[in-house]
C-alpha cells in the first residue's frame, strides 16, 4: 500500500523515511516534507484489540509517587501558567487517570477522555482553559483530526500541554530509538512539527522540558 498523504497536515509530499525489516519487527515509516511528521502507514498500525492489550499492561496508579513525579514534568510548568480554578480536559487519561487528580488537588476542575477507558465524547462540547495529553499523541493514527478537535475545545488564551518524546530528523537515531519499538507508537513529532502546529493554529509554543511542549492559543 503506498502512502500519499500526511496524517497531520494532509500534504502529499511524503517520502519513505526508514524501513525496519528485522525478524521481529516489520514496519515502514514515512516523513512529511511539509510538517516533518514521521509516521507509520495504516497497514502497520495496530488493531484496537492490540492497542487495548498493550494499554492493559500499563500500571498507572494515582498513589504511585514515581508516576506522579513523571507527570510533574508537565504539571509544574502548566500549573504555573493557569489562573486559579481553571477548567481542563485530560485527553487520553488511560487506565489509571492521575493527572486530573493532581490538578484537582490544586483547585482546578478536570474532565477526562479516553477512547478505551472513558469514552464519553460529550466532554468535547465544553470549552477549556487547558487541555493535557501525556504520552498520547504518539498513539494517534490521524493527529490532524485530533489536534483540530482539541483546538476547537480550547478557549482563546488557553493552553494545550503535551508530553511525548521528540524525534530527531535523523535516520540513524530513529533506527535505534527505543520509543518507536512500542507497537502502539505510530506517530512521531520533530521540533519542526511542533512549530508547524503552532503556525497552523496561530499559537505560541514553548518546550520547558525535553519531552514537554506547551501551546497557547491566541486571544
Amino acid at each position: 500500500m503506498s502512502v500519499t498523504i500526511c496524517t497531520l497536515c494532509g500534504n502529499t509530499d511524503v517520502h519513505l523515511f526508514y524501513r525496519d525489516t528485522t525478524e521481529h519487527y516489520n514496519s515502514d515509516y514515512y516523513q512529511c516534507q511539509n510538517c516533518r511528521l514521521i509516521f507509520a502507514p495504516p497497514k502497520d498500525q495496530p488493531s484496537a484489540q492490540e492497542e487495548l492489550a498493550r494499554y492493559e499492561t500499563h500500571e498507572n496508579d494515582p498513589e504511585d509517587e514515581d508516576y506522579r513525579n513523571f507527570l510533574s514534568q508537565l504539571f509544574d510548568p502548566l500549573n504555573n501558567l493557569l489562573e486559579p480554578k481553571s477548567k481542563g480536559l485530560d485527553f487520553g487519561s488511560g487506565p489509571g487517570p492521575t493527572l486530573n487528580i493532581i490538578f484537582e488537588e490544586h483547585g482546578h476542575e478536570v474532565n477526562i477522555y479516553d477512547p478505551f477507558y472513558a469514552d464519553d465524547e460529550s466532554v468535547f462540547n465544553t470549552r477549556y482553559d487547558f487541555i493535557t495529553a501525556t504520552e498520547v499523541v504518539e498513539h494517534l493514527f490521524y493527529p490532524g483530526k485530533e489536534f483540530k478537535r482539541l483546538w476547537d475545545c480550547l478557549r482563546p488564551g488557553g493552553y494545550l500541554g503535551i508530553m511525548t518524546k521528540i524525534a530527531k530528523d535523523d535516520k540513524s537515531f530513529f533506527a535505534d530509538w527505543h520509543y518507536r519499538m512500542d507497537e502502539t507508537h505510530v506517530t512521531f513529532y520533530t521540533k519542526q512539527t511542533f512549530q508547524w502546529i503552532a503556525d497552523k493554529w496561530g499559537a505560541s509554543v514553548t518546550c520547558p522540558g525535553d519531552r514537554v511542549i506547551i501551546f497557547q492559543k491566541q486571544e
